[in-house]
């Protein structure tokens, strides 16, 4: 009888072993999962990167388009001309919201606008060359009309990423706001 319980308790510890066996990892298939990890990884971070510019000029065409929406109502709300200002430089380029002649309210990158006189900067809004998004213009500066909400001239400004995409912000003389990028080369924006 005694023989017969060690027989089967030998048989049933034996199962137990083959299936903790089974349920364990080699050396070898730990190696391969990781190696499928890192190559998942690698194939992800230049997408994931693309991602992060669209995001970002994404983010500043809006705020753009936001702001010189803000230029114009505050020029109506205030019965003050309201000008956008853009300045460029080699570290990077900012645009200011202001009273006062075009140039009387000068920024940099490293530094707020300061008006001169009787100007006041309502918004500064500085790019630097380091995030990788540009901004230019076929206008050095805006003037909102306090009236009629116009603009003085009509004006196209570019934002450009990294990656050469941009995005259009078309200013009208009736100083409304219309955003495009060319051929629909960014997400989310009509054709130009």
């Amino acid at each position: 009888m005694h023989a017969a319980a060690h027989a089967t308790r030998t048989a049933a510890r034996d199962a137990t072993n083959r299936v903790a066996a089974a349920h364990g990892f080699t050396l070898i298939e730990a190696a391969v999962v990781v190696a499928i990890i890192g190559i998942v990884a690698t194939a992800a971070v230049p997408s994931l990167g693309a991602m992060l510019q669209a995001r970002r000029l994404d983010g500043a065409a809006t705020q753009l388009a936001a702001d010189l929406q803000f230029a114009r109502s505050e020029a109506v709300l205030r019965h003050q001309a309201m000008r956008w200002t853009l300045h460029t430089g080699p570290a990077g380029t900012c645009y200011v919201l202001h009273t006062g002649p075009a140039d009387a309210c000068p920024c940099d990158i490293d530094t707020p606008a300061r008006c001169e006189g009787d100007a006041q900067a309502f918004k500064t809004v500085m790019l630097p060359a380091a995030e990788r998004i540009a901004l230019q213009s076929n206008a050095a500066s805006l003037l909102f009309d306090p009236l009629h909400g116009t603009s003085s001239p009509g004006a196209t400004l570019r934002v450009i990423g990294a990656d050469a995409r941009v995005v259009h912000q078309v200013v009208n003389v009736m100083g409304r706001v219309r955003s495009c990028s060319p051929n629909a080369a960014v997400s989310g924006y009509r054709a130009c």
